[in-house]
Order: C-alpha cells, then sequence, then structure tokens
C-alpha cells in the first residue's frame, strides 16, 4: 500500500507506462492524460483495499479508457440523432408546416441544447442522468433544456397547438 504521501512516486515510477498504455486506446494526448487522472482517482479512492498500486493502476487506466470510449460512441449517437431531428417528429398530430417548423427550429438551437433536448424529450433521461452522460450537473443540463425551449417559443408559431 501507497501512503498519502508516496503517490508522487508512484506517479513518477510508473506515469509514463500507463500515460503509453491510456495512447494504445488511440486517444489524443490530452485525452490519455485524462485517462491516467481518471485512473489514478480511482487508486486513490480505493488505495487502503490496494494490494499491487502498478497491477490497480494498469487496470484502472483500461477501465477508464474503456469508459471514455463508450461515453464518447454514446455521445457521437447523440450528436448524429440531434442533428436529424426530422427523423424524431413523427406524429400523426401535426401538420406538415408544423413539423416542418418544429424540425428547423430544433436543428437551429445550439448543440448542446440539442442534444440536451433529444435526451430529455426522446431518450426520456432525468436531468441527473443527462448530466452523468455529458459529464456536466444536473442544473446545467436543466438550464440548456430550459434555454432550449425558450428558443424554440420564440420561433415558433404560438397560435399552433403541439401534443
Amino acid at each position: 500500500m501507497v501512503s498519502g504521501g508516496a503517490w508522487k512516486g508512484v506517479l513518477d515510477q510508473y506515469g509514463g507506462a500507463l500515460l503509453l498504455l491510456a495512447r494504445q486506446w488511440g486517444s489524443a494526448p490530452a485525452d490519455a492524460e485524462d485517462i491516467v487522472q481518471d485512473a489514478f482517482i480511482r487508486y486513490w479512492r480505493r488505495r487502503g483495499k490496494v494490494r499491487d498500486p502498478a497491477a490497480y493502476l494498469f487496470a484502472a487506466v483500461r477501465s477508464a479508457a474503456l469508459d471514455q470510449r463508450r461515453r464518447a460512441a454514446l455521445r457521437g449517437r447523440i450528436q448524429r440523432a440531434a442533428s436529424t431531428p426530422e427523423v424524431m417528429i413523427e406524429s400523426q398530430t401535426l401538420d406538415a408546416d408544423c413539423r416542418t417548423a418544429m424540425e428547423k427550429a430544433i436543428a437551429g438551437l445550439a448543440a448542446e441544447q440539442r442534444e440536451v433536448l433529444v435526451m430529455k424529450i426522446w431518450g426520456g433521461l432525468t436531468f441527473a442522468a443527462i448530466g452523468a452522460v455529458l459529464g456536466i450537473p444536473a442544473a446545467t443540463a436543466a438550464s440548456r433544456y430550459r434555454y432550449a425551449l425558450v428558443a424554440l417559443r420564440g420561433q415558433l408559431d404560438p397560435s399552433w397547438r403541439y401534443e
């Protein structure tokens, strides 16, 4: 077990190899550094139970890299879905003009607002879940959602009824 002050020694001893391992996952240098940092945080939280710090750190880097890859893939799927809102708005209750206006308004939102809107409305996620997916506080997700709704209200004809 490594004592509280000895973590720097562990970083000095294994940091380069851990960074190299993180880079094997195709990560950009900054992403690889984030992966190693995440691994050290995981290690630090469990340091009292870790018997072999080196083995644990290498396993944590691998796990963090896989987590990052999954998050990036999910983010990509969400962004693709958000960039094609016409696929999402298939409603029998909307006339063609209303649907076209909604699709155009959604496409005109900032990407951050659009992805939250898609996750909330079509994905049914809570703001806490959206925050976890995007790596932001739940309150930030809620704010982006609220701003998206305000922007949509400003762009759409208030006489239309949306159900």
